[in-house]
């Protein structure tokens, strides 16, 4: 099934091996046409963000816990680089934590998603937020749509 005409630059931050398989297994079945990134800990998606020649994502997901840079961390800085003012951030976390959802909310997070227990439940989720939130990544978010679950 393709969702997007264009090729789409998605990254995921998460350093949990299982779900990073999981998510590239899905994202297959959602889309043909993608490049995918991971990145075990927010300080090495910050390097590579911080290179002037790295391909700008469409869409991050970062997780809230990760070592070395967490996920708040991360969104704090990407939403303070102008070049990324364009790209969709979902937060992609077992946290179910309000003060997350809050925090993520005011720093410029798109999307807030509890990550899915179940794997047909994350394609699922994973469909709905590349289809709902890349098209219309620019429109006003607010706090009735910013958070998914399943």
């Amino acid at each position: 099934m393709r969702l997007f005409e264009e090729k789409i630059n998605i990254v995921l931050a998460d350093d949990d091996a299982d779900e990073c398989s999981l998510f590239r297994e899905a994202i297959n079945e959602i889309n043909e046409n993608y490049n995918l990134v991971f990145f075990s800990n927010g300080k090495d998606l910050m390097n590579y963000l911080n290179d002037e020649e790295c391909e700008i994502p469409d869409i991050i997901f970062l997780d809230l816990n990760m070592p070395v840079m967490s996920g708040i961390d991360c969104l704090s800085k990407i939403r303070s680089d102008n070049r990324y003012a364009d790209t969709s951030i979902a937060i992609y976390s077992t946290s179910s934590s309000e003060q997350d959802q809050e925090e993520t909310f005011m720093l410029g997070a798109n999307v807030y998603i509890k990550k899915p227990n179940d794997y047909e439940k994350m394609k699922k989720v994973l469909q709905h937020v590349l289809r709902t939130y890349w098209q219309y990544h620019t429109s006003n978010m607010n706090r009735d749509t910013f958070l998914i679950s399943v």
